[in-house]
């Protein structure tokens, strides 16, 4: 009933009745008076063009502050845009009232300085009727000026009119971001449509945590995962980086776009540019910086590669230098690498043998901390807190080998799918549950018996478990690498 009333609502809008969403922002985050405007948009927009195409785009992200901060690195990706398109869809950050999930402006248009901008009101229904998280919300949009600072550039930069799907998103929910972009995602198939990601970065660390923060983000990014994306944001806030209030302003349309690009065929992201709020406006303080971020999601390419042989050597020097602090006494809370890479995520095991024989092996089988952070205690879990073994002493500290593993994503297996020396595996069954690495077939090479004492000796389940229809069974590889 309700989506019969809200279709009936866009329809009667459609026969003439929609209203002007007035420009909210003009004169202040960019100029109100339309030649003025005009000029500075094309500005922006002449300085990325003449650079080499990279291949076909699925979607654009663009900043949303001040022209005078981020006009610069919109212009890079509006550049990048060629053609006409029937409709772009913009998603926003929500910074003025909470919504549950998309937010749309389904029946009235946009005016900016430059003219009207009229609603796409057949899409806008469509997705109303295909999910109860759209919504068609006014209010949501009448102060917001993070889809409003988008429409001069795509007015300039479109050869024809367009229709707009605008809708704002702040929802901290993952799965309902993701339900979002795979029903957007789908609904835009076959269609004439771009695809416009509004969000900005760090907001608001001095300039080198924000440059350490907004690095992260992008490989994150980069990853093409947006779960990825949502856990490299928390476990960056949970280390209490003083002035970082978010890693980005526009995190759940980022995530819901990412969904909605992969659908529309992303296979990469393609950055043009970071930067942050005082190299764009010299004088700005440093020591309170806004991040900013210009690129593009393209249908070529693969995601980020894995770690280099100087990450690894960084993170063994790491791990031994967690256990020297530790029986130095000097453990304390890690803040941001200065290597975004060691910011990201991770779920990590830390392996340390003495002699050749195990030692201590500790670490988690899903991300719940950065990867540097995971190092460290995985390192000094190992030494100190594997129940198997006596704490480790510091007369045994150099004669102590350590291997590091990092772990892909676990994926529900059946029993054939795991090989010999490739594949680690975690068994869970009545709330009980055992891992082994890969490295762990080097001992035990039979799949009958590496299963079994995976269920016997790690699950304290019976040695057959891993046979039963009620377990769960879940592969996994592991780049490992010692010192």
């Amino acid at each position: 009933m309700r989506h019969f009333i809200l279709s009936l609502a866009l329809i009667i809008a459609a026969a003439g009745q929609s209203r002007a969403r007035e420009a909210a922002v003009a004169g202040q985050f960019y100029p109100a008076d339309p030649a003025v405007l005009a000029d500075v948009v094309d500005q922006y927009l002449a300085a990325g063009r003449g650079i080499k195409p990279v291949g076909s785009i699925a979607a654009v992200l663009v900043p949303h502050a001040g022209y005078e901060y981020s006009g610069r690195l919109a212009g890079l990706a509006y550049a990048r845009v060629a053609g006409s398109y029937d409709t772009v869809v913009i998603l926003a950050a929500g910074h003025t009232e909470g919504v549950k999930g998309a937010a749309l402006l389904a029946a009235d248009f946009y005016r900016t300085p430059l003219g009207k901008v009229l609603p796409d009101r057949e899409l806008a229904a469509a997705l109303v009727k295909a999910s109860p998280l759209f919504e068609d919300r006014p209010s949501a949009h009448l102060r917001e000026h993070a889809v409003e600072v988008q429409l001069p550039f795509l007015q300039r930069r479109l050869k024809k009119p367009f229709r707009l799907l605008a809708a704002v998103l702040n929802t901290k929910d993952l799965g309902a971001l993701k339900t979002i972009g795979s029903v957007l995602g789908a609904s835009l198939k076959g269609k004439k449509v771009l695809l416009v990601i509004s969000t900005d970065f760090s907001h608001y660390p001095g300039a080198a945590a924000a440059a350490s923060a907004d690095g992260a983000m992008l490989l994150a990014i980069k990853s093409m995962d947006p779960e990825l994306v949502w856990n490299t944001s928390r476990f960056l806030l949970n280390k209490n980086i003083p002035g970082l209030e978010t890693c980005a302003c526009g995190e759940a349309a980022l995530e819901a776009g990412m969904e909605a690009a992969r659908v529309l065929g992303a296979r990469s992201f393609y950055p043009l540019e970071i930067s942050e709020s005082s190299a764009e406006k010299p004088g700005t303080a440093r020591d309170r910086v806004v991040g900013y971020i210009s690129g593009l999601f393209i249908k070529s390419g693969k995601p980020a590669p894995e770690l280099s042989a100087r990450q690894k050597a960084a993170l063994l020097k790491e791990a031994r230098l967690a256990l020297e602090n530790h029986f130095s006494g000097k453990d304390k809370p890690a803040g941001l690498e200065a290597d975004p890479r060691l910011n990201l995520p991770a779920a990590v095991f830390v392996t340390l043998t003495k002699g050749g024989a195990l030692r201590g092996c500790v670490g988690t089988a899903v991300p719940s901390m950065t990867l540097a952070d995971a190092v460290r205690y995985g390192a000094v879990a190992a030494a100190f807190r594997d129940g198997r073994f006596r704490k480790l002493e510091r007369a045994e500290l150099d004669s102590v080998k350590i291997e590091i593993s990092l772990l892909s994503p676990l994926k529900l297996a059946r029993q054939e799918d795991f090989k010999p020396g490739v594949h680690g595996a975690v068994v869970v069954k009545e709330g009980k549950s055992g891992l082994f690495l890969p490295q762990v077939w080097e001992q035990i090479k039979d799949k009958q018996d590496f299963m079994g004492e995976l269920c016997e000796q790690k699950a304290g389940l019976p040695r057959d478990c891993w046979k039963d229809p009620k377990a769960l069974l879940y592969s996994f590889t592991a780049d490992s690498f010692e010192d």
